[in-house]
């Protein structure tokens, strides 16, 4: 006999960047909501898309059987942002049709709650929509680990391992050479893969979006490193990272000054100064999407399991308007609009950033 739920009908999407983690997750929802209360599941395709798209299917037990293990995501993804379409198209409704046709497909569908999956953009718009009148529940992705109202969020600890596994490798390729090597991880506004990867890899430099760097300490670092009969050197840079000078522009112009370096990203700037300013041989290795590909950790698997599980709760309870989350050593939730529109950054007095530099790494300050 099912228990009691409130919801009996909700749709599921993942939206955004994919990750390491998101079937994981896919699955911990739905296998006790069909499982444990009956709930009939509605498998949106290719994030909010899908959903203007009225692009679905019923999801079977088949669907979301067997795929703890592996990466990707079975619903597809899209960064789709129809909120974002409606501010910018203020003279056409094309970004109001959007709403609009989500609004009306979730109600022809009969769906009591939809499911989002997803970072900082995915959960905004799922807050958004919960003022449009429809019932949200949100789950927290991302490998850059910025989302606020959760201490951690799947895919952070695969894409961590990854990028240690990277830094590891180019030790034997730097020291081989005597070589300067500079690998830049994602983050564009937060450095907690930057900022962990580089502890976890032995990082000598690690440079994050919110430490504007100083060339000239970096060069000082570099150099009393080779003084002290170390020839090569580490540098991990996350790919927000900036100069104390570009720190001063706005972004028009920080994008305009970059374009004229001809530089494509933050790994071939900073090798360019160290060269520059140095002398040393310095080389440059982008990680890409590499670092969000591949099956999750087993710590994704749990993690993501244990979130999915307690939005499975949050809908037989019939508490929308949620976000799932880890606080402390529990499963809880926040509301919607505690991630909505912001950006969890590494704050200066972090405990990570003093055991970098404890153990030798500069920041680039």
């Amino acid at each position: 006999m099912k228990s009691a739920t409130v919801t009996k009908t909700f749709g599921i999407l993942t939206a955004g960047g994919d990750c390491p983690g998101l079937n994981a997750a896919i699955r911990g929802v739905c296998r006790p909501a069909y499982d444990r209360y009956g709930m009939r599941i509605v498998g949106i395709s290719n994030g909010y898309r899908g959903l203007i798209e009225n692009y679905t299917r019923l999801l079977r037990p088949e669907d979301f059987w067997g795929i703890l293990t592996r990466g990707g995501t079975i619903l597809g993804a899209s960064r789709e942002k129809p909120f974002k379409s409606r501010s910018k198209d203020a003279d056409n409704n094309l970004g109001e049709y959007k709403v609009a046709a989500i609004k009306e497909n979730y109600r022809a569908l009969g769906l009591d709650c939809l499911v989002v999956v997803g970072g900082n953009g995915t959960n905004t718009t799922g807050w958004r929509l919960s003022r449009e009148g429809l019932n949200v529940v949100g789950l927290p992705k991302t490998i850059d680990n910025d989302i606020v109202g959760t201490d951690r969020s799947f895919g952070f600890d695969s894409a961590l391992a990854i990028a240690t596994e990277a830094i590891d490798r180019l030790h034997s390729t730097a020291q081989s050479h005597n070589r300067v090597m500079v690998i830049e991880l994602m983050g564009h506004k937060a450095g907690w893969l930057a900022l962990y990867a580089g502890v976890a890899g032995g990082g000598d430099v690690i440079l994050l979006p919110e430490m504007p760097y100083d060339i000239t300490a970096i060069a000082r670092h570099l150099e009393e490193r080779a003084r002290g009969g170390k020839s090569f050197s580490i540098v991990v840079a996350a790919e927000g990272a900036l100069s104390k000078e570009e720190a001063l522009l706005d972004k028009k112009e920080r994008k305009r000054r970059r374009q004229e370096e001809g530089s494509p990203s933050i790994a071939y700037r900073i090798a360019r100064e160290i060269e520059r300013t140095t002398g040393m041989e310095t080389r440059a290795t982008v990680l890409g999407y590499t670092q969000r590909g591949g099956i999750p950790s087993a710590s994704d698997r749990i993690l993501a399991t244990s979130l999915g599980t307690a939005a499975a709760e949050l809908l037989a309870q019939g508490r929308y308007g949620r976000m799932v989350c880890i606080s402390g050593n529990s499963v809880d939730s926040v509301s919607l609009e505690t991630p909505a529109e912001k950006i969890k950054t590494v704050p200066p007095d972090h405990y990570m950033i003093d055991t970098a530099t404890a153990v030798g790494a500069c920041m680039g300050i």
